[in-house]
This record gives C-alpha cells, structure tokens and sequence, in this order.
C-alpha cells in the first residue's frame, strides 16, 4: 500500500485511555436517545451551528480562511518525520451510530483537527465502533490524517485477522500498537513484517496504568520501536520518573493518551480562575494548561486527548500553538495549580 503523511495539510471532553473493559454504560447515546432527550439534541445543533460560523477561522460570511498560528511540530526520532504536537483519541467519543447528531459532531471534530494543523487520529478494536467511525470520516479526507490504531487479541492469526479489519474499517494504518502489552511477544513479528512490506509506517506498544510500567520499561528496552503511547498528566506524572527519560534515551516517539488525569482533575479545576500568568503562556481555558504542561516535556511527541465536541477540539488545537514553558516554570507552579 503506498505510504501518504502530511504534516501540514492535515487528521474530549473524554479521556482517551480505557478501563479494562467497554461497558454499555459507557456508551455514547444513540439516534433514539437523542429523540428521547431533546435538550440534548437542541445543544448538539446549537453547537454545530456556533462551530460552523466561528469556531474554525473562518467567517460565516466568507470562503477566504483566517491566519491562524502555526501548531507546533516535533520529530519523529526513528525517520525524522514531523509531528504535529495535538491529535486526538477515539475512545467513547467515536462509538456512535452513523446519521444522529453525534456523528455530525465528529466530523466537525475531525475538520477542525485537520484545519488547525493536526493530524493524529488514535483508535483501538477496543472502542466499540470507533475505528468504523473514524474511517467513514476520514474517507471524505483522503492522505490527511495519521491513523493510529492497536492489536488487541491474543494468538497471531487472531491478531492479524483483528489487523486486517482495522486496515479495511479505517481505510489505512500508519502506527499499529500493541494495546496494553497485550500477547506483545506475539505480535511485535508480525508488525516487523508489515512495517518491512510497507503496510503501516510505525509500530509501537502501549499501556495506560503505572502498575504496568515495570515491564512497559522492559519492553522499551529490548525492543526496537517507533511509539510508546502512556498515560501523562498535571495528576499523574510517574512516566516522569523513567518511562519519558527512556524513550528520549531509546529514540522512541511518545504520545500521551490521559492529559487530562483521568477527566476528574479537568472538572475540579474548571470551577477555579484561571492563575493570573496563564495568559502570559497563551492559555484561556483548563484544558489548554492541562495540555500545555504535558506537551512542555520534551520527551512527549504528540497529545491525543479524546473529545466528540467540536469546540473542545479547536481548544485543544489552540493549546499546541505558541509558548511552552520550560519544566521549571511548571515545577514552580504545580502545587498552587492542584491546590
């Protein structure tokens, strides 16, 4: 399959990394939920309507784009590609139905990823219809986007079958990851072997739970890959301590799949003020500190946090663009932030 990757034509609020398994309860509501709810509905049009006219750097009255700050790129250390520093995940906010107001969210969602010079769109067969989602989307944007997605099975004919589906749902795959480990010394031959076929571009592992980063560590070390996607945030920095240092050390792209600590940190703070210096670092919003903090480390190469609402999305967007501070501005400053 020939290889396409743009790095400027460019591919919540949900926290992309998942507990161990997909309850319904989790789910997103449906067409028929959306019916039985209409102060839902009301807010999704009304949503849509503010992001088609404003939101994007584009006038309603007007076809010609408005600048907008470039978004901050980092290198891929194994090919020396660029990354745009802002993606997005999959989990919960894609696993909806197509034709409900949802699934018209998300493609605003995924417009203004690309439109603000992201590229990163990460899924997993573990996101229920995500993947299916995501490729309907991404059809419509051919050789935009950088798909990532995950092997989640054990045995190899099963991984390669759970690969192949991945491939026809989203149409291609440039990082496959092994998710959580998952029967890893299984399915690291097999994504060799595509990657040396051509198939997908990266191969890489990842987890979302420090209690995993023993062997996460081993791993990294005696496996040549291309991404660790972990779990980072303001809340949660114990990838601090050795998984980031190691994969600076090893040439490993990093993509950080909690910036917002799980969610609960996000809504704790989103009743404070904003610290008075955060406009100084180009910040309006929580989740712009949240994920300027996260993207400050060196190491890290891309945040996906996981929304399915388009005016979280720009927001996420706007945070990869401008100043990123240096890690002693924050040591100074994380104490007074988590209060």
């Amino acid at each position: 399959m020939p290889f396409q990757w743009s790095a400027d034509g460019c591919v919540g609020q949900h926290v992309h990394t998942p507990p161990p398994k997909v309850s319904a309860g989790c789910r997103r509501k449906s067409a028929v939920d959306t019916v039985q709810n209409p102060g839902r509905a009301r807010f999704l049009r009304q949503t849509l309507a503010l992001v088609g006219a404003t939101a994007f750097g584009r006038n309603a009255s007007s076809q010609e784009p408005e600048r907008r700050p470039a978004m901050n790129l980092r290198t891929i250390r194994s090919t020396g590609q660029i990354l745009p520093v802002i993606g997005c995940g999959t989990w919960v906010g894609f696993d909806v139905a197509e034709g409900t107001l949802e699934f018209d969210a998300l493609r605003e969602v995924v417009r203004t990823l690309l439109a603000g010079g992201g590229t990163v769109l990460d899924s997993s067969p573990m996101y229920g219809r995500s993947e299916a989602t995501a490729g309907r989307i991404l059809a419509d944007r051919p050789g935009k986007a950088v798909v990532a997605t995950k092997v989640w099975t054990s045995g190899r004919e099963a991984g390669i079958r759970q690969m192949e589906k991945s491939i026809e749902l989203l149409g291609k795959v440039d990082l496959m990851q092994v998710h959580n480990l998952l029967d890893w010394k299984t399915h690291l031959p097999t994504l060799r072997q595509w990657k040396a076929e051509g198939r997908i571009r990266y191969i890489g592992v990842s987890h979302y739970t420090p209690g995993a980063y023993l062997e996460l560590e081993a791993v990294l070390r005696a496996e040549t890959l291309d991404f660790v996607q972990v779990n980072y945030a303001l809340d949660d920095r114990e990838a601090e301590n050795r998984i980031l240092p190691l994969a600076a050390d090893r040439g490993i792209a990093v993509l950080v799949n909690r910036p917002f600590g799980g969610g609960g940190l996000l809504k704790r703070l989103g009743n404070r003020p904003l610290p008075d210096w955060a406009r100084n670092v180009g910040v309006t919003s929580w989740s712009q500190l949240l994920l300027k903090f996260v993207l400050s480390h060196p190491a890290v190469t891309c945040a996906i946090p996981g929304t399915g609402n388009p005016r979280h999305m720009a927001e996420n967007v706007e945070a990869g663009t401008g100043t990123l501070p240096d890690s002693g501005f924050w040591k100074a400053r994380i104490d007074g932030i988590l209060g």
